[in-house]
C-alpha cells in the first residue's frame, strides 16, 4: 500500500477529533470517544493490527491516563486549599501590587513564572498551576488557559532538566557513535552525548527569534480578543516590557545552552528572567503608560468563564504575609529541583516505587508504568496541599471541602482524556504490524517528507508539532521522529543537528495544541467544552512559531551548512 494512502487514513482520526472540536463545537468528552473509534477501526482496516492488540493498547493507554489524572487533581487540591486557607487572595494582592496591568501580568505569570515549572516539572504543570493564578488575578478562564499554553512552548524543547533531549533522543544514539566512529561526523562530535548537546544549542537559536515575538503577540491576542475594546493597539502599549522580558530570557536560556548544557536553559532562564523583570516592574521601568484590564465581568461572553470561582471559599482579605502565602509555591520549586537532579539521591528515592503491568493481554510492546512519587501531582502538589494546613494554620475541615471538591473537578474530563491517551497508543503500537507498515504517526510524517521535497528544513518542525499533539508530550514525539528526521537529514545532505533541533524545537510548538494538555489545564480551571476553541485560536501562533524556525532552519542549512553533518 502506498505511503500517500497510508498518510492520508492516518490523518482521519486527527481530523474527526478536529472536525468535531473546532468546527462542530463538541467536547472533548464526546469527540474523543469518537475519534478513538475511527483509529481503531482503520488499526484493524487497515493496519491490520488484531482486534486483541488494538483492544490491549486501548486498556494500557486507560492506564496510562492515571498518571495525567493524579497530576491534574494534584493542581486544583492545591488551588483549593490556597483558596480555602486565604493564601490565594493573599498571592493575588501581592502580584497586583506589583502592577494591575494584564499584560504584565502575562508576561510575569503565564510566560516566566511557566518557564520556570516548565524546567522544574515538566508534565503539564506550569498550565496546571499559572493558569490559575491569572484566574485569580481577574483573568477569564479562557484567556488564562490560552495564554500559558502559548507560551509554555519554547520552553518546552528542554523541558524538565533536559529530558526532552537526552532521554527524546536516546534512539539516535547507535546512529551517531557509528557516524563518528566512521567519521563521518565532525570532530566537535566525538559522540551522541555531544551531538545532543549541539543539537539543544541550535534549538535554542532557533527558539530566539520566538522568544521575543511570541509573548508580544499573546498579549496582543488577548487585548484583541478579550478587551473591552478588541483592540491589538492595546497590547502594543506593552512592547517595551516584554521585550525587556523576553531579553532577560533569551540571555538566560542561550548562556545555559551554550556553556551549562542542556539540563538547565529553561528553568534557569524563567527564574533569572523573573527576578530581573520583577526588579524593573518594582522601579516602575518601561511600563505602558496606561493600566490595561479586562472589562466588567457582566461584559464577559459565557464561554470565557471557568465554573470555578477563584474567590469562592477562602478568605477575601489578605490574612497572612506575602512569604507566608507564597511559602507553597516555594517549597513546590524546592522538591521539583531536589528530584530532578541526578546528581542527588533524591530522584533515586522518589523513583524507586515503580508500579508495572507488562505485556497486557499478552501483547509486549503494551505496558503500564507508575512512579507515584515522581509524579507532581502526589510530591509536590498533593505533599504541599497537606502541608498547607499547618502552613496557613488552615482547619482539616477547610482541607476536606478542597479536596472534597478537587475529587468531583477531575470526574468531568477523565473520559475524555481516557480516550485521548488510548488513541495516543494505537496510534504508537500501529508500529506493529503484519504487513510491516510504517506507523500511523511516521507514515504521516513520510507522507509530508515526500510533498515537502528540498523545502524540508522550513516543515520539519511541523512533524515534531503533530508528535506533540497527538501524543501529548515533546519527550515522546522525539521518540517517535527523531530517528526519522536524522535519516532524512542525511538522505538529502542536510546538517543532521539543525534538522533534529528542528524536530526538538517543532514538539515545543505542539504543546500549545496539544489534546492531553488542553483538556487537563481547562479541567483545572472547570473550563469545559472550550478545547475546540482552543486549538483554533491556538493554532495561529502555532503557525508564527512554526514559520520563524522553519525559515531560520532553511536559512542555517542551505547557507551556512550545506551539505555537512
Amino acid at each position: 500500500m502506498s505511503i500517500g494512502f497510508l498518510a492520508i487514513a492516518a490523518c482521519v482520526p486527527i481530523l474527526v477529533a478536529l472536525v468535531l472540536m473546532v468546527w462542530m463545537h463538541w467536547p472533548a468528552v464526546r469527540a474523543m470517544p469518537m475519534a478513538w473509534a475511527v483509529c481503531a477501526v482503520l488499526a484493524v482496516a487497515v493496519w491490520k493490527m488484531p482486534v486483541g492488540f488494538v483492544l490491549a493498547a486501548t486498556l494500557g493507554g486507560f492506564g496510562n491516563t492515571l498518571n495525567i489524572l493524579i497530576i491534574i487533581f494534584g493542581a486544583i487540591v492545591l488551588l483549593f486549599s490556597l483558596q480555602e486557607s486565604g493564601g490565594m487572595e493573599t498571592i493575588k494582592q501581592g502580584i497586583g501590587g506589583l502592577s494591575d496591568d494584564k499584560r504584565v501580568q502575562i508576561l510575569l505569570i503565564a510566560f516566566l513564572f511557566s518557564a520556570f515549572l516548565e524546567g522544574a516539572a515538566g508534565f503539564g504543570t506550569p498550565a496546571a498551576i499559572a493558569a490559575p493564578l491569572l484566574i485569580s488575578l481577574g483573568f477569564p478562564a479562557l484567556a488564562a488557559v490560552m495564554a500559558c499554553l502559548i507560551l509554555n512552548s519554547f520552553p518546552v524543547t528542554f523541558g524538565v532538566i533536559g529530558a526532552v533531549v537526552w532521554f527524546g533522543l536516546k534512539n539516535l544514539t547507535p546512529l551517531v557513535n557509528s557516524a563518528a566512529a566512521q567519521g563521518i561526523a565532525p570532530a566537535s562530535i566525538p559522540d551522541a552525548w555531544a551531538f545532543f548537546g549541539v543539537v539543544g544549542k541550535w534549538g535554542a537559536v532557533l527558539n530566539t527569534l520566538p522568544i521575543f515575538i511570541l509573548p508580544l503577540f499573546v498579549i496582543c491576542f488577548v487585548t484583541r480578543y478579550f478587551g473591552a475594546n478588541r483592540s491589538w493597539k492595546e497590547g502594543l502599549g506593552a512592547w517595551k516590557i516584554s521585550l525587556f522580558a523576553s531579553a532577560c530570557f533569551a540571555a538566560a536560556y542561550l548562556f545555559f545552552a551554550f556553556v551549562m548544557g542542556i539540563e538547565f536553559p529553561s528553568l534557569m532562564g524563567g527564574l533569572i528572567a523573573l527576578a530581573m523583570t520583577v526588579f524593573a516592574v518594582k522601579q516602575k521601568w518601561l511600563l505602558p503608560a496606561n493600566t490595561w484590564t479586562f472589562g466588567p465581568k457582566e461584559q464577559w461572553e459565557k464561554d470565557w468563564i471557568g465554573s470555578i470561582d477563584m474567590n469562592g471559599g477562602g478568605q477575601n482579605a489578605a490574612n497572612m504575609s506575602q512569604m507566608r502565602a507564597w511559602a507553597p509555591y516555594i517549597l513546590i520549586g524546592a522538591l521539583l529541583m531536589l528530584t530532578r537532579l541526578s546528581s542527588l539521591p533524591f530522584k533515586s528515592w522518589v523513583m524507586g516505587l515503580e508500579i508495572n503491568i507488562p505485556a497486557i493481554m499478552g501483547y509486549e510492546s503494551v505496558n503500564f508504568s507508575m512512579k507515584p512519587f515522581y509524579l507532581p501531582g502526589i510530591m509536590p502538589f498533593m505533599l504541599t496541599a497537606l502541608l498547607i494546613v499547618p502552613m496557613h494554620g488552615m482547619s482539616w475541615k477547610k482541607a476536606g471541602v478542597a479536596w472534597s471538591n478537587a475529587l468531583k473537578r477531575i470526574i468531568g474530563p477523565a473520559l475524555a482524556l481516557m480516550f485521548a491517551v488510548a488513541l495516543v497508543e494505537i496510534f504508537k503500537q500501529s508500529a506493529h504490524n503484519a504487513l510491516d507498515y510504517p506507523s500511523m504517526p511516521l507514515s504521516m510524517a513520510k507522507g509530508a517528507a515526500a510533498l515537502a521535497g528540498g523545502a524540508w528544513p522550513l516543515f520539519a518542525s511541523f512533524v515534531g508539532a503533530l508528535g506533540a499533539f497527538i501524543t501529548g508530550s515533546n519527550t515522546v514525539s522525539n521518540l517517535l521522529f527523531s530517528e526519522f528526521q536524522y535519516g532524512l537529514a542525511e538522505q538529502m545532505h542536510l546538517p543532521r543537528q539543525i534538522i533534529v533541533a528542528l524536530q526538538l524545537v517543532g514538539g515545543s510548538m505542539g504543546n500549545m495544541v496539544c489534546i492531553h494538555n488542553i483538556v487537563a489545564a481547562s479541567a483545572v480551571v472547570g473550563l469545559t467544552g472550550a478545547e475546540g476553541a482552543i486549538i483554533k485560536r491556538n493554532s495561529v501562533p502555532l503557525l508564527i512559531y512554526g514559520l520563524c524556525t522553519g525559515l531560520l532552519g532553511m536559512l542555517f542549512c542551505y547557507v551556512l551548512f550545506p551539505g555537512i553533518f
